[in-house]
């Protein structure tokens, strides 16, 4: 038994350190996320391996390479409620332009929308998880069926539920494949040729150094889970929603690393958030000149509710609204936004032909 003043004082001195560090591991949050099963992992590490080991690799348009496809790749834990209005979007399109792929959380009974939706457009699905690394499985698992089911896709556009297009097909393919101007923060001169092809592309994602909640959401884990792989100066975040190109992609599917430090459980559930912050981290550290550092999906952060963005209403949507919405410092407009309530969609409809998808 410790007598001494001055040798307990040492103790209890020597101790606050080991309790600073183990506290994470004790006082565990009431309601955890629960972890990615791992006979999931195994799942995705083999689809993830036969996508690499087959993917070719598209960079540029070419009168000898097929026709460059969007893959749209829808993410949902409920019905395609606008699945009516990506109908119209897609409608008017060549359909060699575009293929779909829905990962639906199979715990929901999400119904086949219809139109240029069907059950093949369904890919094997796991559940998901809000603010869990389920949902960066979900994405990774998307690009991969979609870098195996064809070489064609050049571009890869993650949707969710809750987003519209805010111009017609031929207006978002020609800007992510065709236009030279369309990414303010892209010389037209150091993205195309003499004869006006495109010979680079950069993935839309939204990367940002400096945020006041970056330092929680980085020890929302622990205060040194992601060293030494992750230093916090290396950390970043960004919009859950983005267009990546063929190459990232690849990038993200191949990742082992990060991924590792990612799908760690989190002891701060309220700041933990790996969907928003593992791909803008990885693309960041791997290719940061590839990305323009801004996403093409609009979202509203003003009143937030426990980390969801506004959501607009029926009685909100007007073709102000859109023309608000399509507004952007970094491109020549916004190609997507969210988020809306499924009864939206009456008021969308209306203005599908005079208005969204008239160029």
């Amino acid at each position: 038994m410790v007598s001494n003043p001055f040798i307990l004082s040492f103790t209890l001195l020597l101790s606050l350190p080991i309790l600073f560090l183990l506290a994470p591991r004790i006082f565990l949050p009431s309601n955890p996320v629960p972890p990615i099963p791992p006979d999931d992992e195994v799942h995705d590490l083999s689809l993830f391996n036969r996508a690499s080991s087959s993917a070719v690799s598209l960079s540029h348009l070419s009168s000898s390479r097929p026709k460059l496809k969007i893959a749209f790749l829808f993410l949902t834990n409920s019905d395609l409620h606008f699945s009516p209005l990506w109908n119209r979007f897609f409608a008017k399109s060549n359909k060699n332009l575009y293929n779909i792929y829905i990962h639906a959380d199979p715990t929901v009974n999400v119904s086949v929308p219809g139109g240029v939706f069907h059950a093949n457009n369904f890919i094997t699905s796991k559940r998901t998880y809000r603010a869990s690394p389920t949902l960066v499985s979900a994405a990774r698992r998307l690009m991969a069926t979609a870098i195996l089911d064809d070489p064609a896709n050049a571009f890869f556009a993650l949707i969710s539920q809750h987003c519209i297009p805010l111009h017609s097909f031929k207006y978002t393919y020609h800007s992510l494949i065709s236009s030279s101007t369309f990414d303010y923060s892209s010389s037209p001169t150091e993205s195309t040729t003499e004869s006006g092809i495109r010979v680079k592309y950069k993935s839309f994602i939204e990367i940002k150094s400096r945020d006041k909640r970056l330092w929680k959401r980085y020890t929302a884990r622990g205060r040194y889970a992601m060293m030494p792989e992750v230093p916090f100066e290396k950390f970043r975040g960004g919009s859950q929603f983005f267009v990546l190109t063929r190459k990232h992609a690849l990038t993200v599917i191949k990742d082992r690393t990060l991924w590792r430090k990612f799908k760690k459980p989190c002891y701060r559930a309220d700041e933990c958030y790996p969907e928003e912050h593992y791909f803008p981290t990885l693309l960041s550290m791997r290719d940061p000149n590839g990305c323009t550092h801004y996403t093409l999906t609009r979202v509203n952060w003003t009143g937030t509710v426990n980390g969801h963005p506004y959501t607009y209403r029926p009685f909100e949507v007007s073709p102000q609204l859109i023309q608000q919405l399509r507004q952007s410092n970094n491109s020549q407009s916004y190609l997507f936004a969210r988020k809306f309530t499924p009864d939206c969609l009456k008021p969308l409809m209306k203005m599908a032909d005079s208005l969204i998808f008239r160029d």
